[in-house]
């Protein structure tokens, strides 16, 4: 149920992105809404869409009262990543459901192991302004907890889906792997989301699915033969700015708190990356690279 709300939600987005400024009435709306889901939309339907829309997504559906139409506001740059997000993902999710059978097994994607199972819960619980009750294990812990969580926002890394909100047990902003969650229930309060509260800014400066903790810092890369063209057209970061290339390779300029997550990505490029400053990340990611190296140049593996 929650699900199909949402592919609502996000059709709502898409057929206003593709209408651009002119927009569509409401009957044109009603129409291509009938047309994907067989049944009438009511102004009163559309207008409880409309501010789901907007609470969940941050995307505002005008009406341009001079003519009745509607269109999507200006979306943002902050916002734009999640709208592009959400059209792309709906559109390839309504190609592999309309052709399924002439695209078996030439659409490969790869499978997401956690989200499924409380993604769209949780979302639902943000557009409700509900506090859900989740049972959690960490990864470094055998202990199972229960937590009392405000859901303020969802963040995708990696192929995982993480709950950010804050925790009525320790009393601040967390994050939460949603695949470290046993178990998810609403807990019958209501929360109220801090107006002043912007959580992509929370994590402008970090790499990964982190809450930040230091200060930022400049950082100075040199990416070499073809891992420099990967970088212009897939940036690490979104600070990321190209400062000179040559035939060697590229220097690019990033400014974010360096994680260990961070320093693991850049072990990840191997020799096709150098840390030209801050040095103590220089020292640190040559640090990783000789412990790897180590194992190694010890005896000799043998299989049984």
């Amino acid at each position: 149920m929650v699900a199909d709300l949402i592919d609502k939600y996000v059709w709502l987005i898409q057929l206003l992105s593709n209408a651009g400024l002119r927009g569509l009435t409401l009957e044109e709306i009603a129409i291509s809404w009938k047309d994907r889901y067989g049944t009438e939309y009511p102004r009163r339907t559309f207008n409880n869409h409309r501010d789901a829309v907007a609470e969940l997504f941050g995307v505002e559906i005008n009406c341009d009262r001079k003519t009745n139409r509607y269109s999507l506001s200006e979306v943002t740059s902050d916002k734009k990543q999640t709208v592009d997000w959400l059209i792309n993902t709906f559109s390839v999710n309504s190609l592999l459901s309309i052709g399924k059978e002439k695209l078996s097994g030439r659409v490969l994607v790869e499978d997401v192991p956690s989200g499924h199972r409380f993604l769209t819960r949780i979302m639902q619980a943000m557009i409700d302004g509900k506090e859900i009750a989740i049972t959690y294990r960490k990864y470094t812990s055998s202990e199972v907890e229960l937590f009392h969580v405000h859901p303020y926002a969802v963040k995708e890394y990696e192929r995982r889906w993480y709950l950010v909100g804050y925790c009525v047990e320790r009393e601040g902003l967390r994050l939460y792997g949603m695949d470290r969650i046993l178990d998810l229930l609403y807990s019958g309060k209501s929360f109220v989301m801090p107006k002043d509260l912007d959580i992509r800014e929370k994590f402008v400066f970090s790499f990964g699915p982190y809450l930040p903790e230091g200060k930022p810092q400049i950082i100075r890369l040199k990416a070499f033969g073809t891992e420099a063209l990967f970088l212009k057209d897939l940036p690490l970061h979104e600070s990321q700015t190209l400062v000179s290339e040559d035939e060697e390779g590229a220097v690019f300029r990033l400014y974010l708190i360096p994680t260990r997550n961070f320093v693991m990505e850049l072990c990840r490029h191997g020799a096709r990356i150098e840390v030209l400053e801050p040095l103590s990340l220089r020292d640190e990611v040559a640090a990783e690279h000789e412990r790897a190296l180590s194992l190694y140049r010890g005896p000799d593996l043998v299989l049984e």
